[in-house]
């Protein structure tokens, strides 16, 4: 089904709103060679609308620019050679102002495909391109948090009120699930990515999931216990990567100048550690030593799915507007904040289901060529957008990285 101009224009504003109040300056920098300039994400969005949907279904369609087509593709070997990642930091230009003018360019020609009643083909790569473009609306978040933990000022990419202390979190408590078959994987008509198919069967043995994610006070006792000190509870590249990269806490975890304070470099500047909220910015590496450090292990994909599929989609996402975890001191029982606030760590490597194939053409790349080296995570963040969040979806990241909202869930054998 194809896109209406109204759900295009929502997404697409909402990616504008991100970024409102920063300029040239914090937009062009790349902090590391993972992250990448907002304005690139604002043009490379841009990109893909044009160039797999209006330069194959845009009658008389002109390009905004030729040379955009090297400057902001991002992996598509299929169309063509581009700007080396590493250097997208370098893109002085084009100015903002032409990036933004490139959205009004390729948003005026798609609300005239869009009502012209296209084919199906075209609808289904528009969705494609929207969904796509939430990723990187989620991306925009926090590469610019990336780039402006670097900076002394420790500024705010938008400075929020201080939120009100909570009350304490429930203990952690445990829900069991029986063994079994289980249906696992995308069902029904609704828009899902290739790499969320086909559904097939999974066996499990009977398990517990913990009520709620880790918290940081929780992770604080694991960092004062010298969890990162102790090579037996690290994977052997795991614990290479802890010497190499001198971790001692989480990313953004700072101590203030009385050596004792904890803070956290957020969205909102530079804050008080939130002690109740999610732990984040934690790598596979460091959630697989915790689990292992609490006597417990990561949940895999397939458990988290299981446990999941019935719950709504609820949670603290981008739409609520925190742009940080939020610490739930709600006493309901079972369980709580599966979605939203952290991308939680499973212990499944980003393999392909049984049967996978991906999509015909060079949006075929999209997914498939990563199923190497990776590990799942499951449930989105507090950067996540509600809509683009369902059981089924698979986030996957390299199991050193660490400057997304990931955290964990612990889980264990009934």
């Amino acid at each position: 089904m194809t896109p209406s101009i109204d759900a295009y224009r929502q997404v697409r504003a909402a990616t504008l709103r991100l970024v409102d109040g920063l300029d040239d300056a914090d937009l062009t920098p790349q902090s590391a060679e993972f992250a990448s300039p907002g304005k690139w994400h604002l043009a490379h969005t841009t990109w893909f609308f044009e160039q797999f949907v209006l330069g194959t279904f845009g009658t008389g369609y002109r390009r905004f620019d030729e040379r955009f087509a090297f400057l902001f593709n991002s992996y598509y070997n299929a169309v063509g050679a581009r700007h080396d990642r590493p250097r997208r930091g370098l893109l002085t230009r084009p100015s903002l102002a032409q990036v933004r003018a490139y959205r009004e360019h390729v948003d005026n020609a798609m609300a005239d495909l869009l009502g012209s009643s296209p084919a199906a083909a075209a609808g289904d790569l528009v969705e494609l391109g929207l969904q796509h473009e939430q990723q990187h609306q989620e991306l925009i978040l926090t590469d610019i948090l990336h780039l402006f933990a670097q900076n002394p000022l420790r500024p705010a990419v938008r400075p929020a009120p201080e939120p009100a202390a909570p009350g304490p979190v429930a203990p952690l408590g445990w829900v069991a699930f029986d063994g079994g078959v289980v249906e696992t994987g995308h069902a029904g008509a609704a828009f899902a990515f290739d790499n969320e198919s086909p559904r097939h069967a999974v066996a499990l043995r009977p398990f517990r999931l913990a009520t709620r994610p880790v918290t940081n006070r929780e992770w604080l006792a694991f960092v004062e216990a010298g969890g990162y000190a102790d090579p037996q509870l690290w994977l052997s590249d795991g614990w290479d990567t802890v010497q190499a990269q001198r971790w001692q806490a989480p990313l953004y975890w700072e101590l203030a100048d009385d050596g004792r304070t904890r803070l956290q470099m957020t969205l909102a500047g530079l804050r008080p550690l939130a002690l109740e909220a999610p732990v984040s910015h934690v790598s596979f590496f460091e959630a697989d030593a915790y689990a292992r450090w609490a006597g417990k292990r990561l949940p895999t994909e397939f458990e988290w799915e299981r446990a999941a599929g019935e719950l709504p989609v609820e949670g603290n996402f981008v739409d609520t507007g925190a742009w940080a975890p939020h610490a739930d001191a709600s006493p309901a029982a079972g369980l709580r904040q599966m979605y939203g606030d952290v991308w939680e760590w499973t212990a499944s490597p980003y393999v392909a289901y049984p049967g996978f194939r991906p999509a015909p053409g060079a949006v075929g790349e999209y997914n498939g060529k990563f199923m190497n080296g990776q590990y799942v995570l499951r449930g989105g963040s507090c950067a996540s957008p509600r809509s683009h969040l369902r059981a089924s979806y698979r986030n996957f990241f390299q199991p050193g990285q660490r400057w997304q909202f990931s955290g964990l869930r612990l889980a264990e054998d009934a």
